[in-house]
C-alpha cells in the first residue's frame, strides 16, 4: 500500500502537468483565429464611440454588450459599456456566432436579414432551433470577468442562432473572406443593428462582397406588410421611424 502511495504522488504532478498542457493548447488553438481580428481595447473604444452617435432605440448613449467570433465560431472579444442588461451578453454572442455561421465569401446574412425567412413558410423555417447555445459555457465563470478581456467566454464556442437585428459577419479588405462575426445586444434589435454596423465600420471590417439588400449588402430591410409578410422574404420589423431612417442611411464600401 505505502509502495502504491508513493508512486501516485509521483505521478499526479506529471498528470497535473500534462492536463494544463492539454488545456493551455485547446485554449491557444480556440483563439488562433481571433489574431485577424480586434482585440478588446479596439473593439471596446469602437463600441464607446458608437453608443454616443444617436442610434435610436430606448438607452442614450445606448448601453451595450459586443461580442466577436472567429471563422470557427470561437469567442474572441466580449465588451460590455454601461449597465447593459445582462441577459444581453450571451444574446450578443449569438448574434455574432449566427452571421458567421450563416455567411459565406459570396453573401453575408446578417441576423436582422434572417427574421422573416424562419418564420412560417419561410426559406429558412426552423433555422433558429439548430445550433443550440451551449448553456453550460455560456453561464460558467467568474461573472465579475463579463465584459472583460478575460470574459470567461473567450477561447470557448457558445454556438446559438438568433433571429433578429445586432449580428454582421466581418469581412476585411482584399478577398473579402469572412474573418468571423459581431455581435451586439442591449437595446431595441433595430438599434442593435445599427450600431454593430457603425462598430464595424469602424473596425474596418464591413467589406462584404454581397447581401440580399437593394444595396447588395447585409443591411436591414424594412419590407414586412400589414399581414407580416416579407415581400422580399428577408424582411424585419420597423422598431421606430428614427432607426428605419438611421438604418436606411447606412452604406457598406462595396454599395452602390
Amino acid at each position: 500500500m505505502a509502495i502504491a502511495k508513493r508512486a501516485f504522488a509521483t505521478v499526479a504532478p506529471i498528470l497535473a502537468g500534462t492536463t494544463f498542457l492539454l488545456s493551455s493548447s485547446t485554449a491557444q488553438a480556440a483563439t488562433s483565429g481571433c489574431a485577424a481580428l480586434p482585440d478588446h481595447k479596439a473593439v471596446l473604444a469602437a463600441l464607446t464611440a458608437v453608443v454616443e452617435s444617436g442610434n435610436g432605440g430606448i438607452f442614450k448613449p445606448n448601453m451595450m454588450w459586443a461580442t466577436l467570433v472567429d471563422r470557427s465560431g470561437s469567442v474572441c472579444v466580449v465588451a460590455k459599456i454601461g449597465d447593459a442588461w445582462p441577459g444581453s451578453r450571451v444574446i450578443s454572442a449569438q448574434k455574432a456566432n449566427t452571421a458567421n455561421a450563416f455567411s459565406n465569401d459570396q453573401l453575408a446574412l446578417s441576423t436582422a436579414n434572417i427574421f422573416s425567412a424562419v418564420q412560417p413558410g419561410g426559406s429558412l423555417f426552423g433555422l433558429q432551433h439548430s445550433n443550440p447555445v451551449d448553456a453550460d459555457t455560456a453561464y460558467d465563470g467568474n461573472a465579475a470577468r463579463f465584459g472583460s478581456a478575460k470574459d470567461p467566454l473567450v477561447g470557448a464556442r457558445i454556438g446559438g442562432v438568433n433571429v433578429f437585428g445586432g449580428g454582421l459577419a466581418l469581412y476585411a479588405t482584399g478577398n473579402k473572406s469572412v474573418l468571423g462575426g459581431i455581435g451586439v445586444s442591449g437595446d431595441t434589435s433595430c438599434s442593435d443593428h445599427i450600431i454593430a454596423w457603425l462598430m464595424r465600420e469602424r473596425l474596418g471590417l464591413g467589406h462584404v462582397p454581397g447581401g440580399v439588400s437593394a444595396a447588395k449588402d447585409d443591411n436591414i430591410i424594412h419590407d414586412i406588410d400589414a399581414s407580416g409578410k416579407s415581400a422580399g422574404g428577408f424582411g424585419h420589423p420597423v422598431c421606430s421611424a428614427d432607426t428605419t431612417k438611421l438604418a436606411g442611411a447606412l452604406r457598406t464600401p462595396n454599395s452602390k
